[in-house]
């Protein structure tokens, strides 16, 4: 199994950003996947989470309204729209299925 995360970045608040997470080595269309976060000195919590046809969706209360889980099952791609972007949205960002985690990808989020 490998996630590769992509698509960080710095940017200012209000702005925008859209992560991709690429999979490989496993039925991609199959699983569930979620993206996570952890920002510095704090510990890792889930943001939002997709399943396998991704026709459910679920988001921490902190991001609902702002960010959007999507997927594209042709091409083992799970994506993360981050719109409205606030200075505590700054993170490593983390694509996940079961026990792998990808190596993650920065999001700065300042003026």
């Amino acid at each position: 199994v490998q996630l590769v995360e992509s698509g960080g970045g710095l940017v200012q608040p209000g702005g925008s950003l859209r992560l991709s997470c690429a999979a490989s080595g496993f039925t991609f269309s199959a699983y569930d996947m979620s993206w996570y976060r952890q920002p510095p000195g704090k510990e890792r919590e889930l943001v939002a989470a997709i399943t396998s046809n991704g026709g459910s969706t679920k988001y921490a209360d902190s991001v609902k309204g702002r960010f959007t889980i999507s997927r594209d099952n042709a091409k083992n791609t799970v994506y993360l729209q981050m719109n409205s972007l606030k200075p505590e949205d700054t993170a490593m960002y983390y694509c996940r299925l079961r026990a792998y985690w990808g190596q993650g990808t920065q999001v700065t989020v300042s003026s």
